[in-house]
């Protein structure tokens, strides 16, 4: 392997695969891609619903946990995220959910020049090769297939009956501005003939690509470091092997580890708050007290009501038989739960009137269980109309636990830390059950409440009963913050603040969370960099 190379990319996730397979691609320039995971190559990462055959497999998760949460009841969070080539676009649900415009204006409102809808349109739409064909809101030749539903289920029909009973429209596409409706998701899954297989980062992007010349990819390669000249990043140090190596960067290193990585790489590196960094023994490269804060997520509420005569997909889910089946149809047909994860219909809507646009997420889930992933379906059947602020105003952190980077860093994500976030949740579960329990789609259903109980009326009280069972929908974002203020980390070319040759490119530089799934986004943000570099 060659001493050194023009970029040195940290990070093979689909921030980090996107950058990689643009910059390749795009110029002569030599590129090197270090992931700290394997191929990510298996039959659960290829087949859309083997996700939950991967979580807690520390071969393609890296199993973060977070410390124990005051706003959930002093819960912990179980954490995964992606380790391999595509990173978390090999685990996630596959949902292709770009946001609303107001999220990338409000960017720009910041003075983040060329962040806003306008700017990222364009970008978003080099990336996807979608379903519904090309026209001003998508296109139909890029490396990241969108297909749309492969599964009909009564069950699945009748909520959307009653959302829309309830004052929600129908939609047929989350993607073309105005988000507000009912409908089901789009997939990030493949339409070939044959089987239809998850489309990760890693095979639109880098699997073409993976043999030019100018780009050598490393895997199970753990980043310990950035290296610096003063202010200059020259070298990334890296585990390979369990030897420790160093690479020098002719002209960038590209930090795209993630919203957990990429802070705690910096923050190894003597990049950060001295006060957090000084006490594991940290030099201080340069002080930017920004980083591993401004830490966002989506924490999803799992009501979960019982119905009568109403199919769910529990009796299949638990049964030999029913397994068969759907194996049967996903192999056969290319259709039924096989081919997607567990949430099918999406709606966006506000929590009231007061808002300027939707600021919650139904994430419609044809099953229940106590622990999504972890424990059996219930023996009735059941729906969870999962329900999640996409603005929340709570904000965490990351920081080190050693100057080792492979010793796991403290995750703090403070969830319904604010007034607001707790008011929005108790009005999200209340107006779950005027959809389930009062309108008369499911009237007829004899619906029940089976959590968290509708003898729970008072808001804290349902708060805190929902937070037993509240789970993450893995969307971390912000922790190395696109700004302009002290408490930024880079500015809007993504260059890390007072630093040269240094960028950070995937979600963490988001300074807000956009309003639904986060893959897409990351995506865009990836594939804007890959030209902000080469222009320069």
């Amino acid at each position: 392997m060659q001493q050194n190379y023009d970029y040195i990319i940290a990070g093979g996730g689909s921030a980090g695969a996107t950058l990689a397979a643009k910059l390749a691609e795009k110029s002569d320039a030599s590129v090197l891609l270090i992931e700290g995971g394997g191929s990510g190559k298996s039959l659960f990462t290829e087949m859309p619903a083997g996700n939950g055959f991967i979580f807690g497999n520390p071969s393609y998760d890296w199993m973060f946990e977070s410390i124990p949460q005051k706003g959930l009841n002093g819960n912990k969070i179980y954490y995964p995220r992606g380790k391999g080539l595509g990173g978390s676009s090999l685990l996630n649900g596959m949902i292709y959910i770009r946001g609303n415009p107001i999220d990338f204006d409000r960017w720009r409102q910041k003075g983040l020049n060329g962040w806003s809808y306008e700017d990222v349109l364009p970008y978003f739409l080099k990336s996807e090769n979608n379903e519904l064909g090309k026209n001003e809101f998508h296109n139909d030749e890029g490396p990241i297939s969108v297909t749309n539903k492969k599964i009909d289920l009564k069950m699945l029909e009748e909520f959307q009956n009653a959302a829309e009973e309830f004052g929600i429209p129908r939609t047929n596409d989350f993607n073309k501005g105005d988000n507000f409706g009912v409908g089901y998701f789009q997939f990030t899954t493949t339409r070939q003939k044959l089987l239809k297989l998850r489309c990760s980062a890693a095979k639109g992007y880098l699997n073409p690509v993976k043999k030019r010349s100018n780009l050598k990819i490393i895997v199970n390669a753990h980043v310990q470091k950035i290296n610096f000249l003063k202010r200059k990043a020259i070298s990334v140090n890296f585990y390979d092997n369990g030897k420790l190596k160093t690479i020098k960067a002719n002209k960038e290193i590209l930090l795209s580890a993630g919203s957990i990585g990429s802070p705690h790489i910096l923050q190894v590196s003597g990049i950060g708050d001295p006060k957090k960094l000084k006490p594991h023994g940290i030099s201080i490269v340069h002080e930017l007290v920004g980083v591993g804060k401004n830490l966002q997520d989506h924490l999803m509420f799992r009501p979960v009501y019982k119905v009568k005569n109403l199919k769910s997909l529990n009796g299949k889910i638990n049964s030999l038989f029913g397994n068969l089946l759907i194996g049967l149809e996903y192999i056969f047909n290319q259709s039924g739960p096989m081919t997607m994860g567990a949430s099918q219909v999406c709606g966006f809507l506000k929590s009231d009137v007061s808002r300027a646009t939707p600021n919650l997420q139904f994430h419609v889930q044809p099953i229940s269980t106590d622990i999504l992933g972890a424990t059996k379906m219930h023996d009735f059947d059941g729906i969870t109309p999962t329900i999640a602020n996409i603005r929340p105003t709570s904000r965490g952190e990351i920081n080190i636990t050693s100057n080792d980077s492979r010793d796991n860093p403290k995750i703090k994500m403070n969830y319904l830390s604010t007034q607001d976030d707790r008011n929005v949740a108790a009005k999200s579960l209340k107006i779950v059950r005027k959809i389930m329990l009062e309108t008369e789609t499911f009237k007829k259903y004899q619906p029940e409440e089976y959590r968290p109980g509708t003898h729970i009326t008072d808001d804290e009280e349902l708060v805190q009963a929902g937070s037993e069972h509240t789970q993450t929908i893995f969307h971390p974002v912000g922790t190395c913050k696109m700004g302009q203020g002290d408490d930024a980390v880079v500015d809007e070319k993504l260059k890390v603040k007072g630093l040269e040759n240094l960028r950070v490119i995937d979600a963490s530089v988001m300074p807000n969370i956009t309003s639904g799934n986060t893959n897409a986004p990351t995506i865009m943000i990836a594939e804007k960099a890959s030209d902000m570099i080469l222009s320069q």
